[in-house]
C-alpha cells in the first residue's frame, strides 16, 4: 500500500470574472514510504497547489486522496490538522525562522504541540537533532547571526524533529547557492533515508530533481512522469541536463525551443521562487496564516478556533 496516493485530482478556483481557473488537472501521483520523488515546472504550473493538497493545507476539486489507504475526504478539519502535524515535515525556500528566538527554541516550537514523551523531551529533541544537521555548536545562536545554509539546516531540524512519515520540500535549495543547495540536498536524502520518510521534492533546478528517484513534470496543471539519470540527460521533451554546475543553477524549465533572455524570464516568472501558497486556490493556507502554521503542524478547526 502506497503511503501517498492521489487518484484524478484536480483543483480549479472561480475568479472574479466567474471563470474557472483549473490549477491541477487529472493529477495520478503515488508515493511510497522511502521514496524520493521530484516534481519540476515552471511558476505559475500549480507546483505548490500540488504541495498544499499533499501535505493536507488544501483539498481537491475533484478526484481522491489517500495517506496510508483513508480517503482525506472523510476526515475532519481537526483531524486534518492532527494528521498535518504528526505525519508531515514542511521544508521551504525561505527558512520562516521565528525572529528574536534561537535555533533551540526555534526547534523546539513543534513539539509544543504535541503530546506525552515528544513534549516533555522536546528540548532534548530539538538539541539532537540539530546536532544531526550538524548545527550541535550553535544551540543559543539567532538566526540573523547564522549562514543562509544554517538556517536552511535550522528549518530542515524543526521540520524533522517530530518525526513525520513525509518531507515536503518546495524550492528547498532556492535561497542557497550551489554549493550549500547540494549539501542541504545531501542532508534531506541522508535523513530521509535513515528514517524511511517518504521525500517529496518540488524544485526548478534540473539537478535537485534528478537526485530523486522518479521525477515528474507539471505543466499547466498536467502531471507527467519523465526520466532524469545524474550522468544522462533528460529523456522527453525538456531540457538536457548541463555539465557546468554553475549553469544548472540558472536553468529553469521553459517552452521547448523557446529560448528567452533575462528579461522575459523575469516576467514569465520563470527562476523565481515558489513559496507554499503563492499560487491561487490555497484559501486554507491564508486561514493557517502562512508557511509557519504550516510547519509547525497546527491550524484552525471548523469554528475557526485554533486547533
Amino acid at each position: 500500500m502506497s503511503l501517498l496516493e492521489l487518484t484524478d485530482v484536480t483543483r480549479s478556483v472561480r475568479l472574479p470574472d466567474d471563470r474557472m481557473l483549473h490549477i491541477l488537472q487529472g493529477v495520478t501521483l503515488t508515493v511510497g514510504a522511502g521514496e524520493h520523488v521530484a516534481v519540476v515546472g515552471r511558476s505559475g504550473t500549480g507546483k505548490s497547489t500540488l504541495l498544499n493538497i499533499l501535505g493536507l493545507l488544501d483539498a481537491p476539486t475533484s478526484g481522491e486522496y489517500l495517506l496510508e489507504g483513508v480517503p482525506i475526504a472523510r476526515l475532519s478539519n481537526r483531524a486534518r490538522t492532527r494528521r498535518r502535524g504528526r505525519d508531515f515535515g514542511f521544508v521551504f525556500q525561505q527558512f520562516n525562522l521565528l525572529p528574536g528566538r534561537t535555533a533551540l527554541e526555534n526547534v523546539t516550537a513543534p513539539l509544543l504541540y504535541a503530546r506525552g514523551r515528544q513534549f516533555w523531551s522536546r528540548t532534548r529533541l530539538a538539541a539532537e537533532m540539530l546536532t544531526r544537521v550538524g548545527l550541535g555548536d550553535r544551540l543559543d545562536t539567532m538566526p540573523e547571526k547564522l549562514s543562509g545554509g544554517e538556517q536552511q539546516r535550522v528549518a530542515i531540524a524543526r521540520a524533522l524533529v517530530r518525526g513525520p512519515r513525509v518531507i515536503l520540500a518546495d524550492e528547498p535549495t532556492g535561497a542557497l547557492d550551489v554549493e550549500t543547495g547540494g549539501e542541504v540536498m545531501d542532508l534531506l536524502d541522508e535523513i530521509a533515508s535513515q528514517t524511511g520518510a517518504a521525500l517529496v521534492t518540488i524544485t526548478h533546478d534540473l539537478a535537485v530533481a534528478a537526485r530523486a528517484e522518479r521525477q515528474y513534470r507539471l505543466t499547466d496543471g498536467v502531471l507527467v512522469p519523465i526520466r532524469l539519470d545524474r550522468d544522462s540527460d533528460w529523456v522527453g521533451d525538456v531540457p538536457t541536463l548541463v555539465a557546468d554546475r554553475s549553469a544548472v543553477a540558472e536553468r529553469r524549465l521553459l517552452p521547448t525551443g523557446v529560448d528567452l533572455g533575462p528579461d522575459r524570464r523575469g516576467d514569465l516568472g520563470a527562476g523565481q521562487g515558489s513559496d507554499l501558497g503563492a499560487e491561487l486556490g490555497s484559501d486554507l493556507v491564508s486561514d493557517l496564516g502562512g508557511d509557519l502554521r504550516a510547519e509547525l503542524g497546527f491550524g484552525r478547526d471548523e469554528d475557526g478556533a485554533r486547533a
